[in-house]
């Protein structure tokens, strides 16, 4: 099995997609109890849930310098 080499970006997209999956669990955990009729969570748990929305920040900044070492190397050959 050979393993493909890191590009620049992809630590940042599976980082990103980390922090993406933490913010979407947290956001069920907290919108559960408004199914359940249970008392909601403390309004930290709400600062949680926004994790999903930087966890698409850095995966897209991410796929950016992966398009930016794309690009230069592309300049490189040319």
């Amino acid at each position: 099995m050979t393993a493909t080499p890191s590009a620049p970006g992809d630590g940042l997209v599976r980082a990103g997609a980390i922090v993406f999956i933490v913010g979407a669990v947290a956001t069920l955990v907290t919108v559960a109890p408004l199914f359940l009729g249970t008392e909601p969570f403390p309004p930290i748990a709400y600062a949680v849930c926004m994790l999903m929305g930087v966890g698409f920040m850095i995966a897209g900044a991410g796929v950016l310098r992966s398009i930016a070492a794309q690009r230069r190397a592309a300049r490189m050959v040319a």
